[in-house]
């Protein structure tokens, strides 16, 4: 039977980053595809080149498709019931990536926007999990992104803060229920990592975003440890601080802090 991984916003940043790392640094598991989803095929297609030039490395499988949504998911469990007629396969590593946030209070945000937003960052993250559970097997692995703003309720990034929450408590509860079946299930809270996401967030006003380091390390260290049954993930320890004192400072205070002493730029017509 073959043997996949399953990585969605793969274009760029993160999601690249997993499918790079896991092309070459987990050759053990013995994968025999990896399937990069996006909406950019011609970045898709940029990977698939990377990734080939990598020693013993799996094939690749590029699909251009939207995943937000009811939609988007159905499409993806379409696609596996399609692919699996073909050629039985296991799915060995999901890693739902795909997601964005936006920047400013939610007064001044589409409120479209948001609402799309909740569908990628929520809704595709529960659908592409429960599409894919029929076919994963013992020793199977689902990560999803969440982020260090899932720990606290944060003015000026609200509904983003709000679905990030969603996918670190859903996570967690998935990781107890698929304990008995030997599947392990992590949620990676980063903070600020080198992507595209600001650009994204701000609309265009904020390049790039402040202070992020580099998603090697990042990714790196969650598939260190979400193999190793972590349940979720956080790299710098200044990122564990915030996470663990966010227990004891009052939601509320966090967030109309964040409002008042923190904005974040954007421009929205």
């Amino acid at each position: 039977m073959k043997k996949i991984a399953v990585i969605t916003g793969a274009s760029s940043g993160m999601g690249k980053e997993f499918a790079l790392q896991i092309a070459k640094d987990y050759q053990n598991l013995a994968l025999d595809e990896i399937w990069i989803i996006a909406r950019r095929i011609e970045k898709l297609n940029d990977l698939s080149e990377e990734i080939k030039k990598i020693e013993g490395s799996p094939k690749v499988k590029p699909i251009q498709m939207d995943v937000k949504g009811v939609q988007g998911s159905k499409e993806v469990k379409i696609l596996f019931e399609k692919e699996f007629t073909k050629e039985n396969f296991e799915i060995k590593i999901l890693i739902n990536n795909a997601g964005f946030g936006t920047y400013g209070p939610f007064s001044e945000t589409p409120v479209s926007k948001e609402m799309e937003m909740v569908e990628l960052n929520c809704t595709s993250v529960v659908g592409l999990a429960g599409f894919a559970l029929p076919y994963m097997k013992e020793n199977s692995l689902i990560i999803n992104t969440a982020s260090l703003a899932a720990f606290s309720p944060l003015g000026n990034f609200s509904v983003y803060a709000a679905t990030k929450s969603f996918v670190l408590s859903f996570s967690i509860s998935l990781a107890a229920e698929l304990k008995e079946r030997k599947i392990k299930v992590c949620a990676l809270c980063p903070g600020s990592v080198s992507t595209e996401f600001a650009n994204v967030a701000s609309n265009g006003v904020r390049k790039e975003v402040l202070n992020g380091i580099s998603p090697e390390k990042v990714i790196r260290h969650c598939l260190k440890k979400a193999f190793s049954g972590k349940k979720y993930t956080l790299y710098r320890l200044k990122w564990k601080f915030s996470a663990f004192f966010s227990r004891f400072v009052s939601q509320y205070f966090v967030a109309n802090y964040m409002y008042k002493k923190c904005p974040r730029p954007h421009k929205w017509d």
